[in-house]
């Protein structure tokens, strides 16, 4: 991990953002992890499984999970975009497929937010296999950004 990260004071930020990712369940699911912080840039993996494929015939790993996982990541960026971290929710994504996941192959994804307002966030992310110049997709999202709410504010109380 390098560069400067804004994610307040303390503890270990890889492992805190890291910690985030696998706190979603589609996260867990799909196996997402964490594999590089520099900055407000966020580098992810989603390895290959079978039941990732969205056709059997190719083998190919179905458009949803990278949809879901250029959104994921993105949000990460924004997080670590923040000084204090806070609530983010996707207000808006655009994916551009620009040609099919090689079968057997993880993907990985960059993510970086590249301006940061008092309310909107703005990312761009590019899911790949060897090298961001061979891009699978890319995607330009924005997020929005509520400083007031903490994580797991809204989490209703676990019923006994």
């Amino acid at each position: 991990m390098s560069g400067e990260t804004h994610y307040g004071e303390g503890g270990d930020v890889f492992e805190r953002v890291k910690t985030m990712m696998e706190w979603t369940p589609q996260g867990r699911a799909l196996g997402f992890e964490l594999t590089k912080l520099d900055g407000a840039k966020v580098v992810a993996r989603v390895p290959y499984r079978p039941e990732h494929v969205g056709d059997p015939e190719t083998g190919v790993i179905a458009g949803g999970v990278i949809t879901t996982f250029l959104d994921q990541i993105s949000g990460m960026a924004t997080v670590l975009a923040m000084k204090e971290p806070a609530m983010v929710a996707t207000i808006d994504i655009r994916i551009d497929y620009m040609r099919a996941a090689t079968p057997g192959r993880d993907v990985f994804a960059e993510a970086h937010c590249y301006k940061i307002g008092r309310n909107v966030a703005f990312v761009r992310a590019i899911a790949f296999e060897d090298s961001v110049d061979n891009p699978i997709a890319h995607a330009t999202s924005t997020f929005m950004v509520n400083a007031t709410r903490k994580f797991g504010a809204n989490l209703r109380e676990k019923k006994k």
